[in-house]
């Protein structure tokens, strides 16, 4: 294993207004999109916004799935990040594509958790942080 976790970020243009302008097909899309990419669904919650847009985020047992929509502009923006080796991320992202009717699709795909070669092997741990080298946010 090279990498925990593939990250796909998704870009719709050309999205049918009134799909993605309504929460329940928005929904309907997500859950597809989830069984697409063979992930294990634990939580959705997909919130209509006033006067327009649709953001919808799926809690999976190997991460998430994500979406937001702008319906003035036609366009659709998603990541899927999924970890272990039995999910299609990019089979999310087709479905998504399917159902919002998007004519132009732009994907991206991060390798997540890449070991440095210094830790080349996943059961090697890392040193904890010394008290200086904390990080603050």
């Amino acid at each position: 294993m090279e990498h925990l976790g593939q990250h796909v970020i998704i870009e719709l243009w050309g999205c049918q207004e009134g799909v993605i302008n309504d929460a329940a097909l928005v929904k309907t899309a997500m859950l597809d999109a989830v069984r697409a990419a063979n992930a294990t669904l634990l939580d959705i919650n997909v919130h209509m916004f006033s006067p327009h847009g649709v953001t919808g985020v799926a809690v999976l047992s190997e991460s998430h799935l994500s979406v937001h929509s702008w319906p003035e502009y036609g366009y659709v923006a998603a990541d899927v990040f999924t970890c272990g080796e039995t999910t299609n991320p990019r089979a999310a992202a087709k479905e998504l594509q399917r159902h919002f009717g998007s004519t132009h699709c732009e994907v991206r795909e991060l390798r997540r958790g890449r070991f440095p070669k210094s830790l080349s092997s996943p059961g090697k741990k890392r040193p904890a942080l010394a008290a200086q080298e904390a990080v603050t946010v």
